[in-house]
């Protein structure tokens, strides 16, 4: 029984570090396009939860940030 515990806290701690991963690949890639999301971040409460996958919490932007946002995914979507 207690393999197990220990093998759900690992799961728990590599889903954490890929979600970080994951985060800040997106930082990234919405950086390169000029858009900055100053609230993303791995989810407080999935991330420290028992769920297997934690959620990335998007954050609230202002208008412009949305608009630009907008405008870059259209663009991608023609492409």
């Amino acid at each position: 029984m207690k393999n197990r515990a220990v093998s759900g806290r690992r799961r728990r701690r590599n889903s954490a570090f890929s979600t970080e991963d994951a985060v800040e690949q997106l930082d990234q890639a919405l950086r390169g396009v000029g858009i900055i999301l100053p609230s993303l971040r791995v989810d407080p409460v999935t991330g420290a939860s028992e769920l297997p996958y934690p959620l990335v919490e998007l954050g609230r932007c202002n208008l412009q940030v949305a608009a630009k946002l907008a405008g870059v995914l259209r663009k991608a979507a023609e492409t």
